[in-house]
């Protein structure tokens, strides 16, 4: 019988914040929460960023600065009005090679991003000397998913066969800056030696090999996939297939993006793709840039906006999650991937959206329990001209197709920007905060929706929309991908209420009044963790060079290999399913 792919577990970090507690989700709708709700999010905040100590007590001034140093905004990473770089100059013609460099500055047209919460040092959680910042984000994100479960680690992998858990992580643009990609191509152009880690650090699989090496301490199947902004749905569909299939019961899925460095900005820039400042300010008749307005999906926009994200989700199968009492937050019982086929370019949009999002609807309409009329759409939503008109064509005609009258649309990219691979990872940490706290988090940076969008059966929400108490008028969302290069992939999200109703249907209702029972526990311990982060007692999980297993250690049988440190062994796989070639 095939097992529905359970979502226990999410953690990481973006602009509005940490994922795990629902505390980023709670930063773009704090306007709608009551004071006492946000407290634990701005104690979070305030702590993280260094606003706070603990002798303090929380005032309105700590709130204003944790509210200023989140979301999209000015970039502090670097000076973008003061840029080193080398340029040629001729100072001595009758030379052979007359060409010598000069060092020198330059401005940058750009000077907004979607920045994790000003002052949050995560590498100083751990020893993360010379590690590039996309890999220490990595860590981060994985450390806060494994310390939000209210289960360990160890408890979990102890139920099920070592070869049973997968991991599928990465980044889309690899690790870029100076202790990786930057430094590798930029060093000797600077005087400065290369380091023998470069290369290896800079490999885009490296946040799934660091998370098995140092984590997880995984032996089981791994992968880094690719889809350039679908990247996190690439992995997540290999994760969903697994437990479909049986190949995994555990699978650890996420993406780590640190894009904001000068020459990434530049090249986007290059290409026409990001929101200069000089475009914004003309969006609003003035000569000032509006940095937290720099997003502006499907309303009058000029580009996107680079963001940095890590983003981390484990799934179960669910007669796993049942067994272990797990946190059922949502369940996705399929990914979709479509290339575009033949196009006019490599950057221009395609056809393969429509297939993707099709899919997901079309399971979502065929599904027991799920009403259409009650979804909504997380939108890849870039805040680009091109994107506003194209994926609210497919969204529309998707909605026209399936006679679903005002399909609710958003986008959270308003609130964090673009991180490449780990977009629909922020996607989904918003998603799954509306079956929390009740609300569709609205797009606030736009004041009309453009002329040229497609909207007959939309509605693109412009504030944050009440859906009922923990979301109980949404039974599902879809989350979007439109992939440069022709990357498209959608998923379908099921609520928490519409996953406990399949697995009552399936595994019967006294399984699952006991897996409630266990499961209060699990809640409650969960809970205690999130507080104690909130209170400014965090760690992160970097288990380097400890718990080393040799081969030697190793007990080989043609039944099975059993390791150290593992409660069950690797049965070894028969060759029953060739039985018809034999």
């Amino acid at each position: 019988m095939s097992q529905l792919p359970v979502i226990v577990g999410i953690g990481g970090m973006n602009a509005a914040g940490r994922s795990s507690g629902f505390h980023s989700y709670k930063r773009m709708i704090a306007e709608s929460l009551s004071e006492n709700v946000m407290r634990s999010t701005w104690l979070d905040l305030c702590y993280r960023m260094g606003i706070l100590d603990p002798s303090q007590t929380l005032e309105q001034e700590h709130i204003d600065a944790a509210v200023a140093g989140t979301l999209v905004r000015q970039i502090t990473h670097f000076d973008p009005k003061n840029i080193p770089i080398n340029k040629h100059i001729n100072k001595d013609a009758s030379s052979s090679d007359p060409r010598q460099l000069e060092a020198s500055f330059m401005s940058s047209r750009i000077s907004c991003a979607g920045q994790i919460p000003e002052g949050f040092n995560f590498g100083d959680l751990y020893n993360s000397v010379n590690h590039p910042r996309g890999l220490s984000l990595a860590v981060y994100g994985a450390s806060d998913l494994m310390n939000s479960l209210g289960l360990s680690w160890s408890d979990i992998t102890s139920l099920v066969q070592p070869d049973q858990i997968s991991v599928y992580a990465s980044s889309a643009l690899g690790q870029i800056d100076k202790y990786s990609m930057a430094g590798l191509v930029g060093n000797p152009l600077n005087g400065k030696r290369i380091s023998s880690k470069m290369v290896a650090l800079a490999m885009a699989d490296m946040p799934g090999d660091f998370v098995n090496s140092y984590i997880a301490n995984n032996v089981g199947t791994t992968t880094a996939n690719l889809g350039a902004c679908a990247t996190f749905l690439y992995n997540l569909r290999q994760g969903v297939n697994d437990i479909k299939q049986g190949n995994a019961q555990v699978c650890l899925i996420g993406c780590s993006e640190a894009p904001i460095v000068p020459e990434l900005i530049e090249g986007y820039r290059t290409m026409g793709a990001l929101a200069e400042d000089q475009q914004l300010a003309k969006l609003d008749g003035t000569d000032i840039v509006n940095h937290r307005r720099a997003v502006r999906p499907f309303s009058a926009n000029a580009g996107f906006t680079i963001a940095e994200s890590t983003q981390f989700m484990l799934l179960m199968s669910d007669e796993l999650a049942l067994k272990c009492g797990a946190n059922i937050l949502g369940a996705v019982p399929d990914v979709f991937v479509n290339a575009d086929g033949n196009k006019k370019s490599i950057s221009a949009p395609g056809i393969g959206n429509y297939i993707t999002l099709m899919k997901a609807a079309s399971v979502a309409n065929n599904l027991a329990g799920i009403d259409l009329q009650k979804t909504s759409v997380q939108a890849h939503g870039t805040g680009t001209p091109q994107n506003r008109v194209t994926e609210s064509h497919v969204i529309n005609e998707v909605a026209k197709t399936f006679q679903i009258e005002k399909w609710k649309t958003t986008s959270v990219k308003a609130y964090v920007g673009h991180s490449v691979a780990s977009a629909a990872g922020d996607q989904f940490a918003a998603a799954l905060g509306t079956w929390k706290y009740g609300y569709i988090p609205g797009i606030k940076t736009i004041d009309h929706i453009a002329d040229d969008v497609h909207q007959s059966n939309m509605n693109i929400l412009m504030e944050d929309e009440f859906v009922g108490e923990q979301g109980k008028d949404m039974d599902a969302s879809f989350i979007n991908s439109k992939g440069f290069g022709g990357n498209n992939a959608t998923a379908l999200l099921l609520s928490p209420s519409v996953t406990m109703q399949m697995l009552e249907k399936k595994h019967g209702k006294q399984s699952v009044s006991s897996y409630r029972a266990n499961n209060e526990k699990i809640s409650q311990l969960a809970e205690e963790a999130d507080q104690r982060i909130c209170d400014g007692n965090e760690s992160v999980i970097y288990n380097f060079g400890t718990n080393i297993i040799e081969g030697d250690e190793l007990s080989l049988s043609q039944e099975e290999i059993k390791l150290p440190q593992y409660a069950q062994a690797i049965k070894m796989p028969k060759a029953e399913e060739f039985g018809d070639y034999q």
